[in-house]
């Protein structure tokens, strides 16, 4: 199933896609590179390590009180009680430790999870995404496009997702 369509890169598109071959932290630092990541992950049943992720980064930058409490709960509900929907595979002692201090939640209350997901993304998926067709396809397509539009910016609405 093709993504949604990406609106623009924020550089030469060849020159982000590339880049991710460096690092899970190229890849997760553009949304272009968390789109198809995300779809990779999906097509290996462990989507909910992106999204325990993305969702931890967004917690993190909560100003409201109220609203860090609400989405504590929900990330809890969602990634880190045992049997959430889309529950992360993270040790014992760290699924305690959020669970004993969810009732009074920090910034810093998912941190331990997030870099054991993180880690795991970075050992095991990282380096599958890479050889994977969606990369792979993504490289090949991207360096299809004529040099001229990446130069024009007319790449903005070229569709890198769908074949």
């Amino acid at each position: 199933q093709p993504l949604k369509p990406l609106c623009c890169f924020q550089k030469d598109p060849l020159e982000d896609v590339e880049s991710w071959g460096e690092s899970v932290d190229k890849v997760l630092g553009c949304k272009a590179g968390q789109i198809a990541f995300r779809q990779f992950l999906k097509s290996e049943y462990s989507e909910e390590n992106i999204l325990f992720w993305l969702a931890c980064e967004d917690y993190k930058k909560i100003k409201s009180t109220a609203e860090m409490i609400s989405s504590a709960n929900r990330i809890y509900s969602e990634f880190v009680q045992t049997e959430a929907p889309r529950q992360i595979n993270i040790d014992w002692g760290t699924r305690e430790n959020i669970s004993k201090n969810i009732e009074r939640p920090t910034l810093s209350s998912f941190d331990t999870a997030q870099k054991l997901v993180y880690s795991l993304m970075a050992r095991d998926c990282y380096p599958r995404f890479l050889k994977s067709d969606i990369y792979q396809g993504l490289l090949r397509r991207v360096l299809s496009i004529p040099r001229h539009w990446l130069k024009t910016k007319h790449i903005s609405s070229y569709n890198l997702f769908y074949k």
